[in-house]
């Protein structure tokens, strides 16, 4: 935005004047030119030449939720970067992790981020959780016209309710409709495979610690059987985004508290390389 130009050290009057809780509304009315939505639509379909993130995980658990990513991320056949960032706090109480185009997805959840905050100081509340949902959804919408030239955002959202008392989870297609998911869900080019171990894994009795270990078990069975999913790198200590979400926040593991599962899992698929054996019944 420009600078106040005439000395008074002031804000100029946009800023000053009471309007939507909705940092979003805002800065369509005020510079929609920063918008994300407002940019020109690429002349032809891009799908090759900007890096795209993939896979994520979530699963829930008495007391709260578990959201997971691998870090890798990929240009057609080339691997980008290996250690990307997929997995942000969105709030206190809530977190997003993104596949899809990565510069966009970054972006807009950087907007998510302001758009939260921005509510909670001008309300002098937070929004609940059902609201950031649907916050997040119309966002996604407002970007249809670049997904459909192929530069897609398909975010995975996920949190602890303090109304309900307990973790939930939304995810969402590239029009913006959003799904409430039960017990477990995952995105991304990877999120077939990941689906298939969390299917195998997941129980409704989950001990915090087991949720996480089921949802980097379900990555390394996504990045076995996906080329795009990047699995744990132990040589340069690489290790999947961890976050947990409950009644006391949200806390991020450290790359130490992920190694320890990670390695627990390697040393388990030495033995068994297509991973634990689920019960019959």
């Amino acid at each position: 935005m420009e600078a106040n130009t005439r000395g008074t050290g002031r804000l100029p009057a946009a800023f000053l004047t009471p309007g939507s809780s909705s940092f979003t509304e805002f800065l369509d009315a005020y510079q929609p030119e920063l918008l994300p939505s407002r940019r020109g639509v690429p002349a032809t379909p891009v799908t090759v030449e900007a890096p795209h993130g993939t896979t994520i995980v979530a699963a829930t658990f008495p007391g709260g939720v578990v959201m997971a990513g691998d870090r890798r991320a990929t240009m057609g056949n080339l691997i980008a970067q290996r250690d990307m960032e997929k997995v942000f706090p969105a709030d206190e109480y809530s977190c997003v992790g993104i596949a899809g185009t990565a510069g966009i997805a970054v972006e807009m959840v950087r907007l998510f981020q302001v758009e939260l905050e921005h509510y909670e100081k001008i309300e002098g509340t937070t929004m609940s959780l059902e609201g950031k949902a649907n916050r997040l959804s119309q966002m996604i919408r407002g970007n249809l016209g670049m997904a459909m030239q192929g530069l897609a955002v398909v975010p995975l959202y996920a949190g602890y309710d303090l109304d309900e008392g307990t973790g939930r989870i939304y995810s969402y297609d590239i029009t913006g409709g959003r799904s409430d998911e039960h017990g477990f869900t995952s995105v991304g080019s990877g999120s077939l495979f990941a689906r298939g171990a969390l299917k195998k894994l997941y129980r409704d009795d989950l001990s915090a610690d087991e949720a996480v270990t089921v949802c980097v078990q379900a990555l390394y069975d996504a990045a076995d059987d996906d080329s795009a999913t990047g699995g744990p790198d132990l040589s340069r200590k690489i290790y999947p985004i961890v976050t947990v979400v409950t009644d006391e926040g949200l806390s991020r593991w450290s790359d130490e508290q992920v190694r320890a599962v990670v390695e627990s899992i390697v040393d388990g698929r030495r033995i068994r390389p297509n991973g634990p054996n689920a019960p019959l019944n």
